[in-house]
């Protein structure tokens, strides 16, 4: 018997006896039932609550047509524009449109609007008036209080007032989804409910809040930089769930009220919402386009945990997952190997086992679940805390216990791992089974750039610790005769690089016999460390100022450098090599 999809259309819910839903969720994605899915997940925890939960998936946002097609929801649309925002969806770092995206049917383009939150929302305002809206996922998360936008070059306001949604859920989303939908079902007006961690609401007054911080205003850190920078740091600070504060941020008369991240799930939790009856596939309705590209990147992988405490500059993953690792058990992660073993089209092969950083799974700190993370403490910068326990036995354990499932033929870690994790003598079995078993050729790696200076602005560690992880992989013991070879991410025209930086990663990586087919323009991310950099050109965490690289002729020399080896780059090479006079390291890179 086929698996059930969630349904997308009044047959669908005729086909289940329904003649009404009380949630409908509307998605920038196409609807692919997976728990990498953002409003798949969330659709099939608000199902295991009891709720009746439809989808629609990207609707044509420029009329009401495909948002009244399920009906009205007797509780509340819920709104996301995708896994990721829809402004990186639809441009690239340079600002020009992207050709294809990888969430929609046949990769089509701009099958989401721009600023998808603002868009969905407003048409369901036009089609329904006052009925209750909540949203959600990565790009209502990274942008819930006043933001710097990089498309518009300016300090946007909270995309709550922008989108007129009554409720902004942040993070992962599954504990308020369901909250949301209780105090909705007893009765509660959505325009008084407040108090559930994990959210953002707008109110007139600040009367009964108790315990808050007040932020720079939408108008301060619109128009002074150093008052933008202080709300970040302020709410960078308070990312705690058990000790963090209430954050209020006056916009106008009206004030925006983010309340304390929601409690992290424990390991019962996460079994249970990945063990919901996924259908683990597209939709049918997309057969005829080719499907989902991005679904077939996850299509044989299972996610093992979510969270990271790495903290990188750049990376909104710390700050929408949450910086504490929640983990799967490994009785979990095995079931579901199972079923897929199961799949249609299975050929012996999984993808990946891992989440953000595939050697963190079950990494344990004693200080997270009574006290959230530490202030002033970072978990993995300069070095590992002592406090952080790594999960390696039980990620060693997991793989030879999953090589035994009758048709897996191998097991590979597609997510890649922190390299800074694997330079001691503690890590030596687990990095030896990796190399020997659990690599299908290339393993994922992030050194980013070579200059210290620059590392230390991203959150990373010094080359040292990359030069010495390379020697350990190197030396890493049986292969199996299998070649392997490392991928290393690099971001170019960073915050806090310069001209000068990029010819000496250009020239440190010529020096390791690495030549990048592939790099990373940097792109300033809503409410990251980076973002706030690239916008005040100032570090936030000491005020001290940096240089950033804001022309596009400057980035793509940045970029041209590190990838001498494209022919189209050569005349830019030549261009940054006379800039910076030092022609005569040409031969260097065209010997």
């Amino acid at each position: 018997m086929p698996k059930q999809f969630l349904p997308i259309s009044k047959q669908d819910m005729a086909g289940r006896g329904w003649s009404g839903l009380d949630i409908i969720l509307v998605t920038g994605d196409a609807y692919c039932d997976h728990p990498s899915y953002g409003a798949s997940m969330i659709g099939r925890v608000l199902e295991d609550a009891g709720y009746k939960v439809g989808i629609i998936a990207q609707p044509d946002w420029r009329q009401t047509k495909d948002f009244i097609k399920l009906g009205k929801p007797g509780l509340f649309f819920g709104v996301t524009a995708g896994n990721i925002d829809s402004m990186v969806a639809n441009y690239t770092a340079n600002k020009k449109v992207r050709r294809n995206d990888e969430y929609s049917p046949g990769a089509g383009s701009h099958l989401r609007p721009d600023r998808a939150c603002i868009a969905y929302t407003n048409r369901i305002r036009e089609a329904y008036g006052c009925v209750p809206i909540v949203t959600g996922g990565l790009e209502a998360s990274m942008r819930r209080l006043a933001h710097y936008d990089y498309w518009q070059d300016k300090v946007r306001r909270s995309i709550l007032l922008d989108s007129k949604a009554d409720i902004l859920v942040y993070g992962m989303g599954e504990r308020q989804a369901v909250e949301i939908a209780e105090r909705l079902k007893k009765g509660e007006d959505v325009k008084a409910i407040g108090g559930i961690k994990g959210t953002v609401i707008i109110r007139n007054d600040l009367s009964g809040l108790k315990d808050y911080v007040e932020l720079p205003s939408f108008e301060e850190a619109s128009t002074n930089k150093d008052s933008f920078n202080e709300a970040f740091r302020v709410t960078h600070s308070e990312f705690n769930h058990a000790k963090g504060k209430t954050l209020v941020q006056k916009h106008g008369q009206r004030f925006v009220i983010q309340f304390p991240p929601a409690e992290p799930l424990s390991t019962e939790e996460m079994d249970r919402i990945y063990g919901l009856p996924f259908a683990r596939n597209w939709h049918p309705i997309y057969d005829k386009s080719g499907g989902v590209p991005g679904y077939e990147t996850v299509r044989f992988s299972v996610i093992s945990h979510r969270g990271c405490p790495g903290a990188c500059s750049f990376c909104s993953l710390y700050l929408h997952q949450g910086p504490i690792v929640q983990s799967r058990s490994a009785g979990s992660i095995l079931k579901e190997i199972k079923i897929l073993t199961e799949e249609k089209g299975f050929g012996g092969t999984i993808t990946d086992i891992g989440g953000p950083t595939a050697n963190l799974y079950r990494a344990e700190c004693g200080v997270w679940n009574k006290d959230g993370p530490c202030k002033n403490k970072k978990c993995l910068i300069p070095s590992k805390c002592g406090n952080l326990r790594l999960g390696y036995a039980e990620m060693l354990e997991l793989w030879e216990k999953a090589m035994r499932i009758p048709r897996v033929k191998h097991i590979f870690i597609g997510s890649g791992v922190r390299y800074d994790l694997l330079i001691d003598n503690q890590s030596d079995k687990f990095l030896k089974e990796l190399c020997a078993h659990h690599i299908s050729g290339q393993l994922k790696v992030a050194p980013e750039h070579s200059e210290d200076r620059v590392l230390r602005l991203m959150n990373k560690p010094p080359i040292a610790v990359y030069d010495k992880f390379v020697q350990r992989f190197d030396n890493a013991g049986d292969r199996r005769d299998k070649k392997q070879y490392l991928v290393n991410y690099l971001i170019s025209a960073h915050p806090g690089a310069t001209l000068e930086d990029a010819l000496n990663l250009a020239l440190a990586l010529i020096d390791r016999n690495i030549y990048p087919e592939q790099i990373q323009d940097f792109l300033p991310l809503p409410m990251t460390a980076s973002g706030s950099m690239y916008h005040t050109e100032k570090d936030p965490f000491t005020g001290k100022r940096i240089y950033v690289a804001k022309g596009l002729r400057e980035r793509r020399l940045q970029r041209a450098l590190i990838q001498h080896k494209n022919p189209n780059n050569k005349k830019y090479v030549i261009e940054a090599l006379r800039k910076l006079g030092k022609m005569g390291l040409l031969k260097k890179f065209y010997h």
